[in-house]
């Protein structure tokens, strides 16, 4: 990836997988999986579960999703599971400080070093993600995706017909915003509260640049200086050319994507998971259907996260919980998974094992 990575990760876990043969094949008992894939966010999840159902007949899969957008609902009812000593075979997490400053330094995470080096891993994945799921010399999820966060989403036909530009700074966003109200649209679409706070990272990167953002988060940035005010002035003037003060509140991401899809708004700042929405769930051609660039300000700047999932101290099934872990860290998981899913693979061999799966967006976004 030939960019500025900037915080945010994931991971997942796996275990034996030698040739693309299993050895577990006479596996049985259950399977309970739990994230917050529901509704359009389904299908890749489905796609794995297919494959691993395929691999192991015996083992009964049970697909506990929670819904609600970001996992804030799925987090709650994980944490009430977990603290009360009844963990699922496996659950989706954020790589980084969701997964190691939670379960992990509360010892609720089994280490996962022996499948990452029997599976040769550690060749496999990028050593900076690697790292976000890493504690104290452990290994603590296996990572199935990275997702690019800072990305504006449009529709092509309806810039051109607006006679604008697609805003590569800030600046050129908040020029165009009279000419979009004027023709009776919103210039930017924002929906529930997480979705705002999405929306500030990618304002702060755009303001800030690489090195400043990242050091906001280290400490190493004043938070009261002049660069964060000209970040909150920033993100107060993108705030006033948004729906913040009409329905925000009640709109899912998705439905700000298909307000923009629709032409009644023009930009959405969004990650990739709204490529899968749009791609898969919409049925809509990247380039054509819908339009993409990085959101003002961070071209060349990669804002990215990666869901994984990992192995709960207590699962009731640990055999099958490696055996899910070893299908989501191989080739063939990742790349049955990411396609629908609107991300690249962790692997950084997935992609070239199988180019055609991957459309012109994810291809641009593996460059």
């Amino acid at each position: 990836m030939k960019k500025s990575l900037v915080i945010l990760v994931l991971a997942a876990l796996l275990l034996s997988l030698v040739g693309g043969v299993f050895a577990q094949d006479d596996l049985s008992g259950e399977l309970e999986i739990f994230s917050w894939w529901a509704g359009d966010e389904g299908p890749a999840l489905e796609a794995l579960i297919a494959l691993f159902s395929e691999q192991h007949p015996g083992v009964e899969v049970v697909n506990a999703t929670v819904t609600g957008g970001s996992g804030v609902n799925a987090r709650a009812v994980l944490k009430t599971r977990m603290l009360g000593g009844d963990p699922p075979d496996s659950f989706q997490v954020h790589a980084g400080q969701e997964l190691t400053g939670t379960w992990v330094v509360a010892s609720r995470m089994e280490d996962l070093t022996s499948l990452y080096e029997a599976n040769g891993w550690f060749d496999a994945f990028p050593a900076q993600l690697v790292d976000q799921i890493s504690y104290e010399g452990g290994i603590y999820s296996v990572p199935v995706n990275i997702h690019r966060s800072n990305v504006m989403w449009y529709n092509p036909a309806k810039v051109e017909e607006w006679g604008i530009e697609v805003p590569a700074t800030w600046d050129d966003f908040l020029a165009v915003c009279p000419t979009l109200q004027e023709a009776g649209v919103v210039p930017l679409i924002v929906g529930e509260a997480w979705t705002v706070n999405h929306l500030w990272e990618s304002v702060a990167l755009g303001v800030l640049g690489a090195e400043n953002y990242n050091a906001l988060w280290t400490g190493g940035l004043d938070v009261a200086g002049p660069e964060m005010v000209s970040v909150w002035e920033t993100f107060g003037n993108v705030l006033a050319c948004s729906n913040i003060n009409d329905d925000a509140a009640g709109l899912s991401w998705q439905q700000a994507i298909d307000s923009v899809v629709a032409g009644d708004a023009a930009f959405n700042i969004m990650g990739d998971w709204a490529a899968g929405y749009m791609t898969t769930t919409l049925g809509l051609e990247p380039g054509v259907g819908y339009g993409y660039a990085p959101s003002p300000g961070t071209s060349g700047m990669f804002i990215w996260l990666s869901d994984s999932f990992g192995h709960p101290v207590g699962a009731p099934n640990p055999a099958v919980t490696d055996a899910w872990l070893t299908l989501l860290g191989s080739v063939e998981g990742q790349n049955a998974f990411n396609p629908l899913k609107g991300s690249i693979p962790a692997r950084i061999d997935a992609v070239g094992a199988a180019p055609d799966l991957y459309n012109t967006y994810l291809q641009d976004a593996a460059a």
